[in-house]
């Protein structure tokens, strides 16, 4: 069977690109559990985007106890008798640290993160999924969570860029990179489908997929 290798896969990548989307497409299809994040359920975030020194704290902090606590349940569960389908690495916590906070602020966060002693699963395969800055904005804009109208162009292109820097490290788990900006896996099946051979014909630790590749 497709992803018999590939018991705990996440789907990852800036705001806006699609993550959540294709993480449900991908359970469905694989009739997996999915872990996703739920940033509706932090109240800071929100005034983070308006008001982004005053509350960049508070917001890492509420997100990285959340996802703690998701990652110790995931650490309970029998991956090898129930596939997951994630929308966020754990690791991708300290990315938005280190892009938000100042000194003060990030030293307290790793004082605090050290002290969890988190340790999340190994994901078997990792999607990266990017598009261009300006298409991020368009996919914000045209979803309208309430939570995200404070979210600027200039935001999103640095986060975009902290993705690439961070995934440009990355060597824990195989990665596939994919332009998502002429692909639609949610309403196109034609793309679902070639994006299922493209995982099934991986050989290499990181590879590449956009479309007519």
């Amino acid at each position: 069977m497709l992803f018999d290798k590939y018991r705990y896969v996440v789907v990852e990548g800036p705001i806006g690109v699609g993550k959540t989307s294709l993480v449900h497409r991908l359970a469905q299809y694989l009739g997996a559990t999915t872990l996703l994040e739920k940033p509706d359920e932090n109240p800071f975030l929100a005034r983070f985007y308006q008001d982004p020194s005053r509350y960049a704290l508070a917001t890492q902090l509420f997100f990285l106890f959340q996802r703690g606590n998701e990652v110790r349940d995931l650490a309970q569960m029998d991956l090898f008798r129930e596939s997951t389908v994630s929308d966020y690495l754990f690791e991708k916590d300290q990315l938005f640290a280190s892009l938000n906070l100042n000194e003060e602020e990030y030293a307290l966060y790793q004082q605090i993160y050290r002290t969890l002693q988190l340790h999340a699963p190994v994901p078997d395969l990792v999607i990266y999924l990017q598009a261009a800055p300006e298409i991020l904005v368009e996919r914000v804009r045209r979803r309208a969570q309430p939570y995200e109208t404070g979210i600027s162009e200039s935001y999103l292109q640095r986060l975009s860029q902290s993705y690439s820097d961070f995934f440009y490290h990355y060597d824990a788990a195989p990665v596939l990179m994919v332009n998502s900006e002429h692909l639609n896996f949610v309403d196109g099946d034609d793309d679902f489908t070639l994006l299922l051979k493209r995982i099934e014909e991986m050989r290499g630790p990181r590879e590449f997929f956009s479309r007519g590749s």
